[in-house]
């Protein structure tokens, strides 16, 4: 089926959309909001409604009538459907007239009566009872409802039960009575004080405050088990670990919250993303991200303060409560600020910072797609920034020493141009100047090899030497250097194996940069790449003396005998326990006697 056909910004923005849960946003050419959907994940959900031509009129409808859109992300999929309907109210988008406000959702009710009933609903009646959810699926709600009458005796009775009706002896006591799953409510066996108790229980379940319960759990637990009760014990952990995956409230609703502002801020060198989000009834119904670029080292508090009036003279805005994560540098006697530590303000600020970060990344993408070699360029900026550079190390390469117990020591040195490995580059050293197991004299003769054979040759030389290990790799490094005139001219950096630490020239304490920064990522691919191409050589040049060097020094005998012969007794003490005969039969006995005798006699002369 064919594809719908869409604006070359609206493909853009699809292409890079994250993979998380969200929120999305369909405008029409006048910039209003035509639908609102849920997604588990964005990106495969938004670009479903454009790779193919629907079965409903309805919705190639909507996709031909899509100009722009947008985007919130948020933690989960409870949350994504409870901003949607929160949304969906706000701006009444005219696709969205299939959707029955909260009607198609379950709720848990706790009703306003004096002996409170629990059960589900579909439908919130405004008497006074609380209402929590809305639940994703009938079966978590139910589940819900069936840990709460396990753990307490609930009625399900739907008389109203009142001191008169109790005094009437209009009650009777059921069959839930009679197998304890009802404490006897409508004849008065227990208070409206003790069966409120278990209500406000159930309530902080509800809520999401489990940790009163679970504690008594784990302490009931313990007991049952000392007791030898391990059948009841189990059922306790049972509902135990049911709490402990139980998450009744969302992020993003919450009937304590309504009417504030949140900022969130994403902070990233030169770039600060501001996320401001506005909540109404507890849900998120604004959401923008404004950038700001530092230009004489501005701190995130006077950002905020930009961001702020910002927010307020385009919107419209008029703060009361604002939640962030720092104060603003400047006075504002009207708001009240809030810096949360925990609870539903602080989910509510790591939502929102949620949105900034992901804003850079989508304008991250953005750029890179355009422009490939910009990805290049903010790396090596990144690199220049890090470590100290005068200009971007477009050229970079790296060095690393291999020996064992001083034998066949070797050097390798790999090239990276644009970030990016350029092995055709590569080069194999054999230390020829250094005696025993000495990396820092070998790491001296392996750069002035390296670097006067480029001058001589007019070749160009990189902006940035790293060295596979510490200080005396570093000291060697600058010395041979020094002796070649290129001290100012090339920037060099040594990075340890230990804790990743750099060191620079002349500074004694290494810098640590960030696990997560690309600058360190290069680093250590080129430390690793040049620490696998210096091992592979150093294996093979031991191999090969290990295994062939009996048959060099034989004369007359040349590299196409000695594979033949190799290949056929597999090892050169295989070979020399073979007779003349045998050999005779791989490379004819006038080479053979030749190969005979040489074998023979250096065994003799080892032997002596």
């Amino acid at each position: 089926m064919p594809k719908h056909r869409k604006s070359a910004a609206l493909e853009e923005k699809i292409s890079i959309l994250p993979t998380t849960p969200g929120v999305y946003m369909y405008y029409d050419s006048e910039g209003t909001v035509i639908y609102v959907g849920k997604a588990k994940n964005l990106k495969r959900r938004v670009s479903s409604y454009f790779n193919r031509t629907h079965d409903s009129l309805r919705t190639n409808l909507l996709v031909r009538a899509i100009a722009d859109m947008s985007y919130i992300v948020v933690p989960t999929e409870q949350d994504a459907l409870n901003l949607e309907a929160s949304m969906i109210k706000e701006h009444q988008p005219r696709y969205n007239v299939l959707l029955k406000d909260d009607k198609s959702y379950p709720w848990i009710v706790v009703t306003n009566e004096p002996y409170p009933r629990v059960f589900m609903t579909r439908q919130r009646i405004k008497d006074g009872s609380k209402y929590y959810g809305p639940y994703t699926d009938v079966g978590s709600a139910r589940a819900t409802l069936d840990l709460l009458r396990r753990l307490y005796q609930l009625r399900s009775c739907r008389h109203l039960i009142t001191p008169e009706y109790i005094r009437a002896g209009k009650g009777r006591l059921c069959l839930d009575y009679h197998l304890k799953r009802c404490k006897g409510c409508c004849v008065g066996l227990v208070s409206t004080e003790e069966y409120g108790a278990d209500i406000d229980r159930v309530r902080a379940i509800l809520r999401g405050d489990t940790s009163e319960l679970l504690d008594y759990l784990r302490a009931q637990m313990e007991r049952l088990s000392l007791e030898l009760r391990f059948e009841e014990a189990q059922e306790l952990k049972e509902q135990y670990d049911l709490i402990t995956r139980y998450r009744a409230k969302s992020v993003i609703v919450s009937q304590t919250i309504d009417n504030i502002d949140v900022f969130g801020v994403c902070d990233e060198d030169e770039d600060v993303y501001i996320n401001y989000m506005h909540i109404r009834h507890g849900a998120v119904v604004k959401s923008v991200t404004l950038e700001y670029r530092r230009r004489l080292d501005e701190t995130v508090p006077e950002l905020l303060c930009y961001a702020m009036t910002e927010i307020a003279e385009t919107l419209g805005v008029k703060y009361g409560e604002v939640i962030v994560a720092e104060l603003p540098d400047c006075e504002m006697p009207e708001v009240r600020f809030t810096i949360p530590r925990r609870g539903d303000k602080a989910k509510l600020l790591e939502v929102s910072e949620k949105n900034a970060r992901q804003h850079r990344i989508d304008k991250i993408k953005t750029i890179e797609k355009r422009d490939p070699s910009a990805r290049t360029d903010r790396i090596l900026e990144r690199m220049r920034s890090d470590f100290r550079l005068s200009e971007l190390p477009r050229h970079i390469e790296c060095f690393d020493n291999s020996n064992i117990q001083g034998t066949n020591p070797v050097a390798s040195c790999v090239v990276f141009k644009d970030a990016r490995p350029s092995r055709k580059d590569y080069r194999h050293f054999n230390i020829k100047t250094v005696v025993g197991p000495d990396d820092f004299a070998s790491m001296k003769e392996v750069l002035t090899r390296r670097y006067t054979r480029l001058m001589n040759e007019g070749q160009s030389l990189p902006q940035l030497i790293v060295v596979d290990g510490g200080k005396g790799q570093l000291s060697a490094a600058v010395e041979a250097l020094d002796d070649m005139g290129l001290r100012g001219t090339i920037a060099v950096v040594g990075i340890a194996k230990r804790l990743e630490e750099i060191y620079f020239p002349g500074d004694s304490i290494p810098l640590y940069i960030d696990k997560n920064s690309e600058s360190l990522r290069i680093v250590q691919q080129l430390r690793d790449e040049a620490h696998r191409f210096g091992i592979t050589h150093h294996r093979n040049r031991r191999s090969k003396g290990q295994t062939v060097s009996q048959l060099d020094g034989i004369k007359g005998i040349g590299e196409k005998t000695r594979t033949a012969l190799l290949t056929h007794f597999k090892s050169v003490k295989r070979l020399c326990e073979a007779d003349l005969d045998a050999i005779a039969d791989v490379i004819g006995p006038s080479k053979a006697s030749v190969v005979y005798s040489a074998l023979h006699d250096s065994q003799e002369q080892d032997g002596e």
